[in-house]
Formats: C-alpha cells, structure tokens, sequence
C-alpha cells in the first residue's frame, strides 16, 4: 500500500477489525454486484471508497426518470445511459483507483457460471425471483459467499450465505414456486430505504470480505421504516433443499 492509499483508507485502517491486513484484502477483492439500481447503487459507491480493488457490474438496463427517486449512482444527466456505464462513472468519481468491469445483460446461469470463478463475494442487488434464484444456485455451485438484499414499500431485509453446501442458501428461505412476486414498479418504495438496505450490504461485504465482526450467516435481518423497527431472524438450512441441502445433485 502506497503514501496516498494511506491517506485514503486511514480512517478505516485504524479500526483494529481491520487494520492493514483488513485494507489489503479489500484491495485484492473481486466483488460481483447484480443489479445497478436502488440497491447496487449503495453498495457499488460504498464498496469502491471502502477500497474494493476489483467490482463487476451486471445489469442490462438503461437509466429512466422514473430510477432517480432511489437510484443514487445515476443523475439526470444520464437517462438513457446504461446503468453500468453510468454506475462505473460515479465509482470513477469516488475512487479512480476501482477496477471495474461492466456487463450490460442480463444475469442467466450462462454468465453466473463464467463470471463466478475467481470471485471472493456476490452482492444480489436485482428486483425479481427468478434472478434471485439462480444467483443463488450459482453461489452454491461455485462456493462463493452472497450477500442478499431485498427492499419493498416501507420493508427491506438483508442476509448473508456462505455458498458452502449444507450450510443453508436462499432457496432454504423461499420455495421457488411459494412467492408473490412484489417489486418497486408494482407496489412502490420510499426513497431511503433501499439505500438502508444497500449500505447494510455493503457493510456485510466488508466484513465477508476483511474477516471483521459477525456477518449475517444463518440470520435475516428485517427492517420496518413505519414503525422504525429491526427483527432478527434465525434461519435454518434445509437438508432436503435441492440446491444445497443433502438430496442435491
């Protein structure tokens, strides 16, 4: 670590959870963040000024007006512009020294297989199940921890997986054909939520990352804006789960 990466990162170095060591596996990290919307922004921006070396950026959308309520990676200036491109310019603006690669579709099991190899961390930051799921199985299959968010009208909730079989992932929690599918363009959201939920990521990331803290494996955290409240949940793998439990392939 150089003079000026001192001086960037100091406030964090001096945390004795993170110290040095911490600082230099956050510059060694390759993170895959999927989905550059109300959540990937926060996380994206915290993760490159935290100093995660090398982020991967997935979605295959492009900025409308309707995205900057929540949106935060993205400006006026940009609607029209595809949200990875715009993403990686507010990184940029943050910390040039962030490496970024950008994928500008979308993420079926094809690209989870070729992008997860080699990667430390996956942040789910997209808006839908079937996404969400096949993340999941991806994770699982290649052993790489997720770190997964979800924020809706006034309620978000955040957990993390250790992509270790038998050890509980995200189709533990939801049956795969259980779910209604509630998303912001449906049902609405307010505005800071899904930056609460997206920072709550990025601070999960970090301590995946950095071997800080607790992270939330075997627990959901759930947030409710209205009533200002946070729950803990314990979760429970699933032996009989067909992605990481026992019975599976």
């Amino acid at each position: 670590m150089d003079d000026p990466q001192l001086l960037r990162y100091g406030r964090q170095i001096l945390l004795p959870e993170i110290g040095i060591e911490g600082q230099e596996r956050l510059l060694d990290s390759r993170v895959l963040i999927i989905g550059m919307g109300g959540l990937g922004s926060p996380v994206a921006i915290y993760l490159a000024a935290a100093g995660v070396g090398r982020l991967s950026l997935v979605d295959h959308d492009r900025v409308e007006l309707s995205n900057l309520q929540r949106q935060i990676a993205h400006s006026a200036e940009d609607i029209g512009v595809a949200k990875v491109e715009s993403a990686r310019a507010a990184i940029h603006r943050i910390n040039p020294e962030c490496q970024t690669r950008l994928f500008q579709e979308k993420a079926d099991p094809a690209l989870l297989d070729r992008l997860l190899p080699g990667l430390d961390l996956v942040v789910d930051a997209c808006d839908n199940f079937a996404t969400r799921f096949a993340i999941n199985q991806a994770c699982v299959r290649h052993g790489v921890p997720l770190v997964s968010g979800a924020a809706v009208r006034w309620e978000g909730q955040i957990t993390v997986f250790s992509g270790k079989a038998g050890e509980g992932c995200y189709r533990c929690l939801y049956p795969e054909d259980g779910e209604d599918e509630n998303t912001c363009s449906t049902t609405g959201v307010a505005s800071p939520l899904v930056g609460i939920i997206g920072s709550l990521q990025a601070m999960e990331a970090i301590k995946v990352l950095t071997g800080a803290g607790e992270p939330l494996f075997s627990r959901l955290l759930a947030y409710d804006g209205l009533a200002a409240t946070w729950r803990t949940l314990r979760l429970r793998s699933d032996p009989q789960c067909p992605v990481c439990g026992a019975v599976s392939p």
